[in-house]
This record gives C-alpha cells, structure tokens and sequence, in this order.
C-alpha cells in the first residue's frame, strides 16, 4: 500500500470518526441495538467517562477506586443498554446508574448507613427553608458544606440540582420510595442551611 492510499485511508477514518461523535445519543444507542458494534458504545464511553468519573471521585475521594467504579459503570450501562426506554435522556439514565453504583459500593464497603448516620447528627428540627436562604450561600462554602454532610444526602443534592434527575430516578437510584426521596430532599436541604449556618455565621459571632 503507498503512502498516498495510506493518506486517503486515514482521511476517510477520521471523517468516519468525526461523523460519529457528532451523532446524538439516541441515534448512536439505536446503531448500537441494530448493529451490536462496540465501536458506537466506544463513543459514548468517551463522550461521558469524564463526567461519570468526576462523579464517582466526588463520592468516594479516592482516584484508583473511583477509575474502578466508573469501568464498571460502563460495563453496566452497556449490558443494560437494552432496557433504557428513552422516557429521559442517556445522560440522566446513565448517573442515576451512576449514583446507583457508588451507593451501592458506599453502602458495603464503607457502611454509611444513613437512618443510623442521621439518628446520631440530628438537626434541631426541618427548617422551613426558601430558596433564597440556600442561595445566599457562596459556592466556595456550599462545596465545603458538602463534604460535612451524608454521602447519601450529597449525591441527592447533586443528582436534584446539578443532574436534574426525576424524584423517580433518583428513588430508583437510592432504592427507596418516593415520599422517602422527598422527605430526604428536604431534610438534606434544611441540614445544608444549618451546617452553613453553624460553620460560617455562628462562629463569627
């Protein structure tokens, strides 16, 4: 083969590659089903490991293991790809999965057990909170206030209000009901005020 075919032979690749990750998620999960060709998953596992990987870090605080959790999310969501009904986008199925997982390994490995966790840190009662009270709170120290709350609690803020994930979904991924996700929400919300609250203003006073 000459140097000239070997040219045309990358240039078409590269087009080919191009074309792919241009593609919208549907239409590559739809190639996937039809075909059964990896190389369209390989797709959305670039397109999406950085953020699943992100997210499994932000859980566990610890690089090696969350590399681990986010390969095996993968294989997951790939072995699982058949059952994704469209009814959300990719995106959000996949970090419920996401979440799912990490809790799971949490739950094991780590045994935060959240009604025990929060029978032993109460807070002195749900507080009626607006929104402009959890506003209010610089985005610096809401990441600290973060960190000194439930894992379970954590992952539920974030799946509410940066992944937009349904009480549905996120019921789903922390296998629990629905009025208990609700319940949670708000108490999670009510501690970030209070955590806030006794961290950042009562210790300035």
């Amino acid at each position: 083969m000459t140097v000239g075919s070997n040219l045309v032979t990358n240039l078409f690749l590269k087009m080919k590659n191009e074309s792919l990750s241009s593609l919208k998620d549907d239409d590559i999960i739809n190639k996937i089903r039809d075909s059964g060709n990896t190389k369209y998953f390989e797709v959305l596992y670039k397109r999406y490991y950085p953020k699943v990987l992100d997210k499994c870090y932000g859980l566990t605080k610890n690089r090696s293991i969350a590399k681990e959790l986010a390969e095996d999310i993968f294989s997951k969501t790939y072995e699982k790809l058949n059952t994704f009904k469209h009814l959300s986008s990719f995106s959000s199925w996949l970090y419920s999965l996401t979440y799912n997982h990490c809790i799971d390994y949490l739950r094991e490995k780590k045994k935060l057990h959240y009604p025990s966790w929060n029978r032993e840190n109460e807070i002195p009662e749900i507080i009626d909170e607006t929104d402009e009270s959890v506003d209010s709170i610089n985005y610096e120290n809401f990441l600290v206030v973060l960190e000194l709350i439930h894992t379970e609690e954590k992952a539920l803020l974030l799946m509410k209000y940066q992944d937009n994930l349904s009480i549905k979904q996120i019921s789903t991924a922390l296998r629990i009901s629905e009025d208990a996700t609700k319940m949670r929400l708000k108490r999670a919300r009510s501690r970030v005020i209070y955590t806030y609250t006794q961290k950042f203003l009562v210790t300035q006073n």
